[in-house]
């Protein structure tokens, strides 16, 4: 098979431990083309990012990598030092699950763009400063000449991943990796960025690793899928094939978890008899906030005027494209930003001019689940510690009570009980999003924020946690905030939808209202570009979006 551009034989890695060493990956075998699209699924702690990063040098100094990946005439498993850098970047990239924790905070989203392209292609820096601003837009950033020169924190979660598409994409790779490269992204620009790695493959021939618990996504990019489990690969096919007829029963669990647009409410979620109170928790009047320009420019209004309330035993869902406002709204409601104009309301308390001694009370009973759980866990804590730490800080119950809570809530979001003495850094993305799940709930909130809670899961742990979630939330009465692009996990769970675009709240209703009925066009536009877990389906709306963009 002449034509093979990557192949990957009998591939095993394993980690050393103090006990016994931990197999991770256990033998996997495939072959990639020129231009083709393999997808990888599988759930959080399966291996398939893990094999992925084996191949080139990016796992720690405990792992040990057997086996054979063949980069047309280079054997990557072994190349060290100058060796596996003249490859990454150049001939096979990387676009990161977690932006946050893969760009340098403190250099600008510009600079490191420039870096491979100054390293890879020999570019002048005003050459390279130039490349950059096009690759900015060409992924979909606004303002690309003034967005070249922001830090990562200046820019938003989906922002973020579409830096690391981005530098992935900046020399043209023979294979790119992409590890979770929309989870990050709302649906309008999760469409933009598919069309974009689609017309990638297409134009040079770039073949793609797809790694990824998002079936829509598989169904709309792969021509190929393996699914993994436990390390091992237990099933590879066409994408139609595994969609419609999948032989191995990891595979159709797999797929009877995927959460889309008008399917019915499992029985475990379906709200009970008086769901929703009377009592305002929280509300929010006229809420404006403003974040500085650059180097004196005018300052930005990520916020206008939005009015919102979320009542008692509620869940009402947030969302909007990135930049949007919706997490910047959703911090406000807790304190965690501050603000401009308006009014902030949580339990009759006016947290934006409340003394510290008040606050304080009041955010005992205030949760957040963040949207990257690598940056809000400590990596110095043990996980026991992170559920522990706001119990503790609260002075709540003693040592020994507060470890016992910790393993219970565990137990709750499907992680075992022993993980309390395992550190972050141990875990995968998916448990730790579980761990910060369960360190919001410590305290036992009446107000919960959740940004993103799911973003990280493969689709079977979801429909896990998003159970726990909701049986939680039944359990406790907390109201709740959710913010998401998901417009699948709203149809689960939300009462009420808030729409958000460009800081204003251009939609408020039901959840049937807002997502079967809508009547603003910017909400009909979100809920067209959901991807459907139908490969045969998303070929067809892949067709007309390349149809309306010649036409345009």
């Amino acid at each position: 098979m002449s034509d093979v551009l990557l192949r990957v034989e009998n591939l095993h890695v394993s980690f050393q431990t103090d006990g016994a060493p931990v197999q991770a990956v256990k033998g996997i075998t495939y072959d990639l083309c020129p231009g083709e699209v393999l997808a990888i699924v599988g759930e959080s702690g399966s291996g398939k990012t893990v094999g992925s990063r084996a191949m080139i040098g990016l796992l720690p100094s405990t792992a040990t990598v057997t086996g054979r990946a063949e980069l047309g005439e280079t054997e990557l498993v072994g190349l060290k030092g100058e060796a596996i850098r003249q490859v990454r970047g150049d001939r096979i990239a990387m676009i990161f699950q977690e932006p946050s924790t893969a760009l340098d905070p403190v250099r600008t989203v510009g600079w490191q763009i420039c870096e491979a392209l100054q390293v890879h292609r020999k570019l002048t820096k005003r050459e390279a400063l130039d490349r950059a601003v096009e690759l900015l837009d060409l992924v979909g950033i606004p303002e690309p000449a003034d967005r070249v020169h922001s830090y990562p924190h200046q820019l938003s979660g989906g922002q973020k991943q579409r830096v690391m598409i981005a530098m992935a994409i900046s020399c043209d790779p023979e294979v790119i990796i992409a590890d979770e490269p929309t989870t990050a992204l709302d649906v309008t620009v999760q469409a933009q960025i598919l069309d974009l790695l689609h017309d990638l493959k297409d134009r040079l021939g770039t073949a793609i690793i797809l790694i990824t618990h998002n079936m829509g996504v598989v169904a709309d990019m792969a021509d190929r899928v393996a699914v993994m489990y436990q390390g091992e690969l237990v099933e590879t096919g066409h994408v139609r094939q595994i969609f419609e007829a999948p032989a191995h029963p990891y595979t159709k669990h797999l797929l009877a978890s995927v959460p889309y647009l008008g399917r019915p409410r499992p029985a475990t979620m379906e709200t009970p008899t008086d769901p929703v109170g009377t009592d305002v928790v929280m509300r929010v009047d006229n809420l404006c906030v403003d974040f500085p320009g650059r180097l004196g420019s005018p300052p930005v209004r990520a916020v206008k005027d939005v009015c919102l309330e979320v009542r008692s035993h509620e869940i009402v869902a947030l969302v909007g494209e990135s930049g949007s406002g919706k997490t910047t709204l959703g911090r406000c409601t807790v304190g965690l930003q501050v603000v401009t104009a308006g009014a902030v309301e949580v339990l009759g308390v006016d947290i934006v001019r409340a003394k510290a001694g008040t606050l304080r009370e009041v955010r005992r009973k205030m949760g957040f689940v963040f949207q990257d759980p690598a940056a809000s866990l400590n990596p110095r804590m043990t996980v026991g510690d992170c559920i522990a730490e706001p119990m503790l800080i609260h002075g709540l119950g003693t040592k020994a009570s507060r470890l016992a809570r910790a393993q219970e809530l565990l137990d709750a979001v499907e992680l075992p009980a022993d993980f309390v003495g395992r550190y972050p850094h141990e875990l995968s993305g998916g448990q730790r999003q579980r761990v910060s799940l369960a360190r919001a709930l410590a305290t036992s909130p009446e107000f919960v924020v959740a940004d993103e809670p799911t973003s990280a899961l493969d689709v079977s742990v979801q429909a896990k946690v998003l159970e726990v979630f909701v049986r939680l939330q039944h359990a406790m009465g907390f109201a709740c905030l959710f913010v998401t692009h998901d417009l699948a996990v709203v149809d689960l769970l939300a009462d009420r939808i808030a729409v958000m675009h460009l800081g204003e709240l251009v939609e408020l209703g039901t959840r049937e209202q807002v997502l079967y009925h809508p009547r603003e066009a910017y909400t009909q536009q979100l809920i067209a570009a959901v991807p459907l877990p139908d490969a045969a389906e998303q070929a067809k709306r892949r067709a007309i979006r390349r149809a309306g963009r010649v036409s345009e």
